[in-house]
């Protein structure tokens, strides 16, 4: 590699990445598609939740934290981008949240810490979205057909499929226009949320508008909590820096470029529907602005309008599905894949349509399982995009340009860290995800009787003498017991 390329930021050769880097996160893209994924990875439905959030704090301390929120995080993802852009000028360029762990704290915090997190969290973010692709899809048919039989585990599975085919999009760079689309769905269905909740607002119908908040003492306070832990998630990306992996070196100046557009995005959407859901609602918003749109199963809204607004919101959530599937994407390509020859042998194409598959089977499988899997990511969440969004940027940040203790930048950074951490602890102490759990018996009845159909399936499938099977094999046994198994798995 010659010193131009470092100069320039550019820090791998093809040479010395892995098929993980050099297929899935390609670096090929403008800082314009780099917005385009940062949108979409912030900007999801899980912002229609905000007026539920704003009822727990209130009219000022509710504005108050979504501002804190926004400048807080476009602060920590630009200090993010810095650290990235100075390692990358120094010739070795970090792709992935983990090496940037592994290289700013040690291997361990790679390898134990930040890389089990950020997968942990990513992948829930994709069982969560697949169940809120199967509810959409519900809402939709029940619409048309109110009197409809058919369950939330059959639209979870019609969801999952759609899902099969957009998970083998090869690469995170060949999502641009899909994000693209997924920015614009994202203003679609926020100004219907917006102008949905404006509409019911000033109806002749409007309930009494009440903005006080119910709780007292200690249910206030942890009320409160949730709330901030609720927008904290909201603000939540964790693939920092596998977005600045796909834009082409050099890299300098581009992220902040993208964050921009984001977050013109973000700014637009979130306050447009937290403030409107929760002027119309008040201390009556649901957990999302759309439950509110129809309470009772009667709708307060235009059919078309409700219709529009659910089809937005399932279209963006399939992107938003397939951009957190790239972690997961890019481990299996690493462990996979050979990236000494071409992405689309017939070796490397094989495996990754096999193991993406499986892993969206798996998520679509959970999710249909555990229709209240969204309440236990809920807490996943918060504990996840908390340490990755708010506290490791400052931490990664202080430790890499080492600014003065006795300067504003080291202690306000330290600040941060803080504070985030003890948010992230108290905001879910006392909402323990138990609570709903036992309420719905036919959902933990589908929950037995899928655990029980898998126990059978695992059952049929057993064995139990496969080295009593090879020991009858004559010498050499190399390679015969494999020929042995593609008969019988043939049967």
């Amino acid at each position: 590699m010659d010193t131009s390329e470092n100069d320039k930021g550019i820090a791998n050769s093809s040479k010395e990445l892995d098929a993980g880097a050099l297929f899935v996160l390609k670096s090929r893209g403008s800082w314009l598609h780099c917005g385009y994924h940062l949108t979409t990875s912030i900007v999801a439905p899980a912002l229609l939740s905000l007026p539920y959030a704003l009822s727990l704090l209130g009219w000022f301390a509710g504005v108050v934290c979504l501002t804190i929120g926004a400048l807080v995080t476009f602060y920590s993802y630009n200090l993010l981008s810095l650290v990235l852009e100075h390692h990358a000028q120094l010739g070795h360029r970090q792709l992935r949240f983990r090496d940037m762990a592994k290289d700013i704290l040690g291997p361990g915090w790679g390898k134990y810490f930040v890389g089990p997190i950020q997968f942990g969290v990513c992948y829930g973010a994709v069982i969560a979205c697949v169940l809120l692709g199967g509810q959409s899809l519900k809402f939709i048919y029940l619409l048309s057909t109110s009197h409809g039989t058919m369950e939330l585990y059959q639209f979870v599975t019609i969801f999952g499929i759609l899902m099969l085919v957009l998970a083998q999009i090869p690469s995170f760079h060949s999502l641009r226009h899909i994000n693209l689309v997924s920015l614009i769905l994202s203003l679609a269905y926020s100004a219907c949320a917006m102008a949905g909740s404006i509409y019911i607002g000033h109806s002749k119908n409007a309930q009494a508008k009440d903005y006080s908040i119910n709780e007292r003492g200690w249910n206030r306070l942890f009320g409160s909590l949730n709330a901030i832990s609720i927008i904290a998630t909201t603000y939540g990306n964790g693939i920092i820096p596998e977005i600045q992996a796909t834009i082409a070196a050099p890299v300098k100046g581009k992220m902040f470029k993208g964050l921009l557009v984001c977050y013109a995005v973000v700014v637009t959407t979130f306050f447009s529907v937290a403030i409107s859901g929760y002027w119309a609602f008040g201390n009556q918003a649901k957990g999302t602005v759309l439950m509110n749109f129809m309470p009772d199963d009667k709708p307060l809204l235009p059919f078309w309008v409700l219709l529009m607004t659910n089809v937005f919101t399932l279209l963006q959530v399939a992107a938003v599905t397939v951009v957190y599937l790239q972690p997961t994407n890019e481990v299996l390509e690493q462990k996979l894949a050979d990236a000494k020859i071409d992405q689309f042998s017939i070796r490397n194409m094989v495996p990754r349509l096999i193991f993406r598959s499986l892993s969206v089977v798996i998520a679509t499988t959970i999710a249909a399982m555990f229709p209240f899997f969204g309440d236990i990511n809920a807490v996943i969440g918060a504990f996840g995009f908390i340490p990755l969004d708010f506290i490791l940027p400052v931490v990664f940040y202080n430790v890499t340009f080492r600014p003065s203790k006795q300067g504003l930048m080291f202690w306000g950074n330290t600040l941060v860290a803080i504070i985030f951490s003890a948010l992230g602890v108290l905001g879910h102490s006392k909402n323990a995800p138990v609570k709903d759990y036992a309420v719905n018996g036919s959902e933990w009845h589908l929950v037995f009787e899928s655990l029980n159909a898998i126990s059978i399936i695992a059952t049929t499938y057993g064995n139990g003498i496969i080295p009593e099977t090879e020991a009858t094999i004559v010498p050499t046994v190399n390679g015969k017991m494999f020929k042995g198994l593609l008969v019988c798995y043939a049967v």
